[in-house]
C-alpha cells in the first residue's frame, strides 16, 4: 500500500515549521482604544500580521515597537484634536466601554448603523 499526500513530503514539512496562525482579537466595526495613547477609533480591516513599510515600524521607538507576527488593525481614528487613519497592532489596542459613536467623516461611507458598541458594514462592503 503506498502512502497518497494531499501535497508533496517538502511541503509537508514546511507546513509544520510555519508560524502559529494569529487570531484577530477584534472584528470590522468594532470601536476600540489604544492602551498607551488617548485615541480611539472604529477597525475597517485587519492585517494577520504586520503589513506596513519597514520604514513606518522603524519609526517607532524600540522600547514600545510592537512584535509584528500579530494582527495589526486599520482604524477610523479620532482623538481630542482631530480625526485620521491609524494603524496599530493587537497588543496595544483593548475595547471601547463608553459606547460612544466614533466622531470620523469616512465612517458612513462604510458603515450604515451603530448600535451596542459596534458598527454595521454596508452592505456593498461585505464578502
Amino acid at each position: 500500500m503506498t502512502k497518497t499526500f494531499a501535497f508533496s513530503p517538502e511541503q509537508h514539512a514546511a507546513s509544520r515549521s510555519a508560524p502559529a496562525i494569529a487570531h484577530a482579537r477584534f472584528a470590522i466595526g468594532a470601536v476600540v482604544r489604544h492602551r498607551l495613547f488617548e485615541f480611539r477609533g472604529v477597525v475597517f480591516d485587519v492585517d494577520p500580521i504586520f503589513a506596513n513599510s519597514q520604514e513606518w515600524y522603524d519609526a517607532i521607538p524600540e522600547d514600545i515597537r510592537p512584535s509584528k507576527d500579530q494582527p495589526f488593525y486599520h482604524l477610523l481614528a479620532e482623538n481630542a484634536d482631530s480625526n485620521y487613519v491609524a494603524y496599530v497592532s493587537q497588543q496595544n489596542l483593548v475595547a471601547d466601554e463608553s459606547d460612544e459613536p466614533v466622531d470620523h467623516p469616512a465612517i458612513s461611507s462604510l458603515f450604515d448603523g451603530y448600535e451596542d458598541g459596534r458598527y454595521s458594514l454596508r452592505r456593498e462592503h461585505r464578502h
